[in-house]
């Protein structure tokens, strides 16, 4: 065994030798200017998508539900005819309230009509001054009866519009809860549907306590634009504008909540989903910045390999101000028009000679694979 393989050490040797990378060969890399332009300042929150306005639309007499002018899911506006009760016994209360204002009326009428008579009796001394005074009392009492009438009436009336249900605000509804048919009463637990506003739409985001004075600076000097992404982070959804700042901290979390809106022309945000919130506080001018992917770390702190005219590598220390959606603003270190690696940087060492490749050429190391690559 062992002479064997001494042979097929001997064959590789002598008719194929494994030629040891030569150190001048450049290695392959994929490079990336250093860009200037101006960079918002962001701090970035977890949120949850709410609902501006919600509501279960409910009731307000007792009747049976006779009519659904909605599908389930439907964008409908305010005032437009959601459901209708079965109106004929408030139709009837109010019909009947209308006859005895009519009826007090009449009565009104007659009395006024016998006070003018009266009166003018009563002034030729041909009747006493005192049924004089008691037709006066009749026609206020007359009077009274009318406006209690008209009151009654305003009620039935008001009972009759209930049995119309309307959307209370613009929004989109859910899901059916009470069928055609059914008794619905006031005291009804579950409504017929809920109602939710989705455009404009609000999300509730948190931040810590140390960004709010940041914040608050940034409100003073006028709107504050957000930018909401999925839960990724990937996918912008809208951009909106700040709202307010809660009045208080969590003091176990350390945090305080921010509420944003947004139009949500597209209908990207849900209530109830998580999001992430970008709250832009002012705008670095002129500002330095290369991918994230530039970035290394040593026991110094960050550095990047800067490619020099010569095609060599130095490795120079940065200061990074932040890091958003795999961009970096660096706050010193680095100068516009420089060239940084942005990948390729497992076999650089400061001198080293590099070619600009494309990414399939100049692969990074896995964790699996660190180690084994040339």
């Amino acid at each position: 065994m062992a002479a064997a393989a001494f042979g097929f050490i001997h064959w590789r040797s002598a008719d194929q030798p494994v030629s040891a990378p030569s150190a001048t060969s450049p290695v392959p890399v994929v490079t990336a200017p250093v860009q200037q332009h101006d960079e918002p300042v962001v701090l970035s929150g977890l949120g949850t998508v709410e609902a501006l306005n919600m509501a279960s639309i409910q009731s307000q007499v007792t009747g049976v539900l006779e009519e659904v002018d909605f599908t389930e899911g439907q964008a409908v506006k305010r005032g437009d005819v959601l459901a209708k009760i079965d109106p004929r016994l408030y139709q009837a209360a109010l019909a009947q309230a209308q006859g005895q204002l009519a009826k007090d009326t009449a009565l009104h009428a007659q009395a006024q009509s016998d006070l003018a008579r009266y009166q003018a009796l009563g002034r030729e001394d041909s009747i006493a001054m005192q049924q004089v005074a008691d037709q006066k009392f009749l026609v206020a009492q007359d009077a009274a009866a009318m406006e209690t009438d008209q009151g009654v009436i305003n009620s039935d009336q008001t009972q009759l519009d209930y049995t119309t249900l309307r959307a209370p605000f613009d929004g989109v509804t859910g899901i059916l809860q009470n069928q055609i048919g059914n008794l619905i009463q006031p005291t009804n637990t579950t409504g017929i549907v809920v109602l939710t506003q989705v455009q404009p739409i609000s999300v509730v985001f948190i931040l810590p306590n140390a960004d709010i004075a940041f914040v608050q600076e940034a409100m003073a000097r006028g709107p504050v634009q957000a930018t909401v992404y999925d839960q990724s982070g990937s996918k912008q959804l809208d951009v909106g504008t700040l709202l307010a700042i809660s009045n208080q901290a969590a003091p176990t979390s350390g945090t305080v909540q921010l509420k944003a809106i947004f139009p949500n022309q597209q209908r990207q945000l849900w209530p109830g989903t998580f999001v992430n919130v970008d709250l832009t506080t002012s705008v670095v001018a002129n500002a330095l910045t290369v991918p994230t992917d530039a970035l290394q770390q040593n026991d110094r702190g960050q550095f990047v390999y800067v490619v020099g005219a010569d095609n060599r590598v130095a490795a120079r220390p940065v200061e990074v101000a932040q890091r958003l959606h795999a961009v970096a603003l660096i706050s010193k270190g680095l100068q516009v028009g420089e060239t940084v690696v942005v990948q390729g940087q497992y076999r650089l060492t400061p001198g080293t000679v590099v070619a600009a490749a494309k990414p399939s050429d100049a692969p990074n190391p896995s964790t699996a694979s660190a180690g084994m690559l040339p």
